[in-house]
């Protein structure tokens, strides 16, 4: 890794190990902690702010250089020696509890959020980069499962060949579609190969029959992709996912040197378009976050199950229960 990204990193407060791998306490996570303001996915899904490892397994890895994208861009280089699963999870938590120290005390934070905080249960595998670049994707999943934790994959949708090679997977996966159309998709993502979009068609095609919760998130930019949602609605259709997350772009991290704050949406923006979106593909509008300028559609069944769900640790789902035969 180059020296300069590395110490820019670390000015940012990531957290690495090895050369590919980081961790970086969420801002939701503070918010938790300190103020007692929740992350949406604690509001959505019922996971806990405060118990969250925001982490990345392949840090520069992406096959995109999405403009939103809050990452810092690096250099490409050749990662050569890939963490082993148990020894990454172990060495990123240490890396957040480190992170978290500071918050220890009464003044500060409520002293049992912070022994909980000290043992996450959930990992968000999403910091940065494609996770998919990671080769030991499916251990790493397997290894936080056989721990107790639930797991979030973010996904590009560019490597759908990993995704279905999973053995285990993760306990819900986000595919993000960040356009209508191929002429957007290249705009709004940038991709650094030739035949990104085809890959996503693929991993769209592959999502009915993951045993998993599946989401399709939209992340939407003023002037970039916010337009057309029956182009949109015509590939959630096609993944037909359980739910799905009508998301505007945030002025944060390295978007700010590519984009500026005029991109972002205001929420009464990105709710017009949700409930478009959701008339079109047949879904309802579960929960709205304001202040993180996201939606939630889903179906009233899913909106009944999920939160139960997650709290026994596996979001089963309808889908779910039909590829086991249980209805």
């Amino acid at each position: 890794m180059d020296e300069g990204y590395r110490r820019t990193l670390e000015r940012q407060q990531y957290r690495l190990y090895k050369d590919h791998a980081a961790v970086k306490l969420c801002g939701w996570m503070k918010q938790s902690m300190l103020h007692g303001r929740n992350c949406y996915k604690q509001d959505f899904y019922g996971i806990k702010s405060h118990r969250c490892l925001q982490m990345t397994p392949a840090i520069n890895e992406c096959t995109h250089l999405c403009p939103f994208c809050w990452r810092v861009e690096g250099k490409d280089f050749e990662v050569r020696d890939w963490a082993e699963p148990k020894d990454m999870l172990d060495n990123l938590i240490a890396r957040q509890r480190k992170l978290i120290s500071g918050f220890k005390g009464d003044e500060r934070c409520d002293p049992k959020m912070f022994e909980e905080a000290m043992e996450p249960n959930q990992v968000a595998c999403s910091l940065a980069g494609e996770p998919t670049e990671y080769p030991y994707l499916s251990e790493f999943f397997k290894e936080c499962h056989s721990r107790g934790m639930t797991t979030f994959l973010v996904t590009n949708g560019t490597n759908p060949d990993r995704i279905e090679a999973l053995e285990t997977l993760p306990r819900m996966l986000y595919v993000t579609v960040a356009a209508p159309n191929e002429e957007i998709y290249r705009k709004a993502c940038r991709p650094k190969i030739r035949d990104g979009w085809e890959r996503i068609m693929k991993t769209l095609d592959l999502l009915p029959s993951l045993d998993t919760r599946t989401c399709i998130r939209h992340t939407l930019v003023q002037n970039y992709n916010l337009c057309d949602p029956e182009g949109y609605a015509k590939l959630d259709n096609r993944a037909e996912p359980d739910l799905i997350e009508p998301k505007g772009y945030v002025f944060v991290g390295g978007s700010r040197q590519r984009l500026t704050i005029n991109e972002m949406p205001d929420f009464s923006t990105i709710k017009d378009f949700a409930v478009r979106l959701g008339e079109l593909t047949g879904k309802t509008l579960l929960k709205e976050k304001a202040d993180s300028r996201v939606c939630l559609l889903g179906t009233p069944e899913i909106d009944l199950d999920v939160r139960r769900a997650w709290e026994n640790g596996y979001p089963s789902s309808p889908r779910m229960d039909r590829l086991h035969g249980k209805i």
